[in-house]
């Protein structure tokens, strides 16, 4: 039987994640408090940030600033779409995820 956790993303008890899923405090505060459903939301929008700003993870800024984004995702008013992004379908952008907007 799966863990279940009061989801602070999705406002319902749904089932956890099997372990923390990164160290130290955030993970440990979003093991107990963030569903499996909500951990896979936050990977497809971490991926969307990756690739929108083109973060490198080997860099320690980049993986401190998706950290911040984590945070803010799971445990902040909103989790903003980043600036400039366009979705799927919208102003004519094609593929996954829409265009990043064009810098001159």
């Amino acid at each position: 039987m799966a863990r279940m956790v009061n989801c602070v993303k999705l406002g319902g008890e749904l089932p956890g994640l099997e372990k923390p899923p990164v160290p130290g405090e955030l993970g440990q505060r979003i093991y107990d408090n963030v569903s499996q459903q909500a951990w896979e939301m936050w990977q497809e929008h971490s991926r969307l940030l990756i690739n929108h700003y083109g973060l490198n993870l080997a860099d320690p800024d980049a993986r401190q600033i998706l950290r911040q984004e984590m945070e803010k995702f799971f445990f902040g008013d909103d989790a903003p779409m980043p600036e400039g992004w366009v979705p799927e379908g919208a102003g004519g952008a094609k593929g996954k995820g829409g265009a990043p907007a064009q810098k001159k």
